[in-house]
């Protein structure tokens, strides 16, 4: 098994991983109960998602690390995750928003990593895709009701938008990992995932009566090569916390 497979599967399980981080912190905090319970669902799922692709990079480095030792002893530059699912929640529209924009990325990319030809990553993006299509759609309709909503919600919603769409742009851009693994067939390339990406956008929003931001506006990346923002180190700081100060504990 090549080292590319390992660095591309470890890739999906950090996305997974940081952005559950992320939304465990609304956990008794959400707006309403229902809610509460709903994004802290959201939330295990994504561990769940982790787990998988953590365990199955682990087999594939063969060097006698567990889904736990990738989880809590890298250091943020060992982490490839999107910049997007760092980013911190903010109030409820800013959560929200980040979650829309990135479960439709999700959905399309899992869509497409189910004609792998690895087959244990074709294997876990199907047992995912069932998750997240739930993931998708409720997060499209919860985009639309507030976004559609009061003048309040709208605004907070828009303001949302403006200010996560800077990270979205890294979804797209293949790397020299992403096209060696394109060239394989164990992952699209991530330009193709675009247009179906954008289409779905379109269509939310202007139910939404929310506004896209330009295409071609400036964006950010970084963090697929382990380069992240600030928040980054906060987010582990308080995930690792256990095991680094007490290394091997166990329940």
């Amino acid at each position: 098994m090549s080292n590319d497979t390992f660095k591309y599967v470890l890739r999906l399980a950090d996305n997974a991983l940081i952005l559950s981080q992320r939304l465990t912190q609304w956990c008794g905090k959400g707006p309403a109960l229902e809610e509460d319970m709903a994004l802290t669902n959201v939330a295990l799922d994504l561990i769940g998602q982790a787990r998988l692709w953590y365990s199955y990079a682990a087999e594939i480095e063969g060097a006698g690390r567990t889904e736990d030792d990738l989880a809590y002893l890298r250091d943020a530059h060992q982490f490839h995750n999107l910049l997007l699912v760092e980013q911190p929640n903010g109030n409820y529209a800013d959560t929200l928003m980040r979650q829309f924009l990135f479960d439709t990325w999700h959905y399309y990319l899992l869509k497409s990593l189910c004609a792998s030809k690895d087959g244990r990553i074709a294997e876990i993006a199907e047992k995912s895709l069932k998750e997240v299509s739930y993931h998708l759609r409720r997060s499209g309709d919860l985009v639309v009701r507030l976004g559609d909503g009061t003048a309040v919600s709208q605004e907070k919603m828009q303001t949302a938008l403006d200010e996560v769409w800077r990270f979205t742009g890294e979804m797209f851009i293949a790397d020299d990992l992403d096209t060696a693994i394109a060239a394989q067939g164990l992952g699209p390339d991530p330009s193709s995932l675009k247009v179906d990406w954008e289409a779905h956008l379109a269509e939310v929003m202007a139910e939404a009566t929310l506004r896209l931001p330009a295409a071609n506006a400036w964006m950010l990346k970084g963090g697929k090569q382990g380069v992240h923002t600030e928040h980054m180190g906060y987010i582990l700081a308080e995930m690792q916390f256990l095991q680094r100060a007490y290394p091997g504990a166990q329940w």
